[in-house]
């Protein structure tokens, strides 16, 4: 999962650009960069670090220009290393620079392809540089094309073609040198892109929330398959290039997203309180009564309050957070150590009590595990767990990094084997239906423009998976990511 932006501003837009990635860091902690266009000529910084941490104020000396892209990272394809950065760009058959959000399931399809038959050179092991190679490959045949004039409808046909040959989920946001921005989403609009304009100026970010921070007020999302184009005298041009079945990834709504973003007309915080609904029910039928409900922090917050106040149960804050250790579903898997260090109990809130923890999700059951014993040793007289999403068993494609089988403690063990596993004294899931209830449009009160009722892809739940998925290219996948 990864965060992107790109503006087209009225005056220099790199420090925007950085202010708008700060708000989209908690997508990724593991790369961060902006590139930015002037004078006929890409100006770029990028590297491993977080946004706050990375950049310097020397760089507002480099990254000049009205019209720029920024991105952060955290690795699903390639190994996380500096010259994996986004964003990319390249100068054949004309500049262009890019930055994505997604996976490419046939990434090495199309790498030999490119190679092949293009000869276009992949330097990295990022799928984006696929992406970046076929655009340029393609504008460059429509340019050709005897049927196409130059100009948008050129970009759009190059576009098209790209998403005929691209299998995976993909947001992407580009500029093409001398021509304008361009942006666009696979056809089943996988991942989110939110697209914002005050005036003249125009913004794209993964969520709403870095949009909200830059003061576009006026936003939409950019629709599943579609194109949209923003050239020199600041004229939008959109298409519908491809559209599919909207299969948005539902783990943005429980776990990615900030509580305080809107994606395809859903409120995330509204998405959190009615998963808190859904999962009192599940707790009251199983007869579970717990003196008290903690959320584990910070995504499970807004279930666990939900979920507190259906039972009828006081809500306390018995983890607090170290604020400077980030993320560790998105950190190296090593990291499941840190748990200790991350979080620590407010022991006057846990001992003697029984407690119900809430977490987001339960992937490999480390993090679990570590979070009831330090729970247990702080003197809980039970510990109940509830986990906002459904049992995770199958490996997800798309852009979240839990890629092979062997991965989820669910795949091949019941609730009460995972429950002892855990250590827990009563484990309760939500159930598929239960989350798809939970994560629907927001009301016509709401005031969102883009509202549409849509389905979600849930792959990672019951493997049922948008796009044709080759049995090898997953062998494939699953030995990278051992490896790694």
């Amino acid at each position: 999962m990864c965060g992107v932006i790109g503006i087209y501003g009225n005056k220099e837009v790199a420090t925007e650009l950085w202010l708008g990635l700060i708000s989209l860091q908690h997508r990724g902690q593991d790369t961060a960069g902006i590139i930015t266009y002037k004078d006929r000529r890409f100006h770029l910084r990028k590297g491993k670090g977080t946004v706050q941490s990375f950049f310097t104020s020397k760089d507002w000396n480099i990254l000049k220009g009205k019209i720029g892209i920024g991105h952060v990272r955290y690795p699903t394809i390639g190994g996380g290393d500096p010259e994996d950065a986004q964003p990319f760009y390249t100068n054949s058959p004309f500049g262009i620079a890019i930055a994505h959000n997604g996976n490419v399931i046939n990434y090495q399809e199309l790498k030999e392809l490119l190679v092949r038959e293009r000869r276009r050179h992949i330097n990295t092991s990022n799928d984006v540089e696929v992406i970046l190679n076929l655009l340029a490959s393609e504008l460059g045949r429509a340019r050709q094309s005897s049927l196409l004039q130059n100009g948008v409808n050129t970009i759009f046909e190059a576009v098209k073609r790209v998403m005929e040959m691209v299998n995976g989920s993909y947001s992407c946001v580009c500029f093409i040198a001398g021509q304008g921005l361009l942006a666009f989403r696979d056809p089943h609009g996988i991942k989110p892109l939110k697209f914002g304009w005050k005036g003249k100026n125009f913004c794209f970010a993964s969520e709403s929330v870095a949009l909200d921070t830059l003061g576009y007020r006026e936003m939409r999302d950019v629709e599943p398959g579609e194109a949209v184009f923003i050239d020199l005298n600041r004229e939008v041009s959109s298409k519908v290039i491809k559209k599919l079945a909207p299969r948005h990834c539902i783990f943005e709504y429980i776990y990615f997203a900030r509580p305080d973003s809107i994606i395809d007309g859903v409120w995330v915080y509204e998405a959190r309180f009615r998963l808190g609904e859904e999962l009192a029910r599940r707790v009251k039928a199983r007869g579970i009564k717990p003196d008290v409900v903690m959320p584990v922090p910070d995504t499970a917050r807004t279930t666990a309050l939900s979920l507190a106040q259906a039972l009828g149960v006081p809500y306390r804050e018995g983890l607090i957070k170290n604020r400077y250790i980030g993320r560790t579903f998105i950190m190296p898997r090593d990291s499941r150590k840190i748990v200790q260090h991350k979080l620590n109990p407010v022991r006057c809130e846990i001992e003697g009590k029984r407690v119900l923890l809430v977490d987001d999700s339960i992937v490999r059951g480390s993090t679990s595990r570590a979070i009831i014993s330090l729970v247990r040793k702080a003197g809980a007289r039970a510990i109940y767990f509830a986990s906002s999403s459904a049992p995770l068993k199958h490996p997800c494609f798309y852009g979240i990094d839990m890629q092979t089988r062997q991965e989820f403690m669910a795949r091949n063990k019941r609730v009460n084997e995972i429950q002892n596993e855990i250590g827990a004294d009563e484990l309760v899931y939500q159930s598929i239906e239960g989350m798809l209830r939970a994560i629907k449009p927001s009301s016509p009160q709401s005031g969102i423009s883009g509202r549409q009722s849509s389905s979600y892809c849930t792959a990672c739940f019951n493997g049922d998976y948008p796009t044709r998925i080759n049995p090898e290219e997953i062998a494939r996948i699953e030995k990278e990511r051992i490896e790694l």
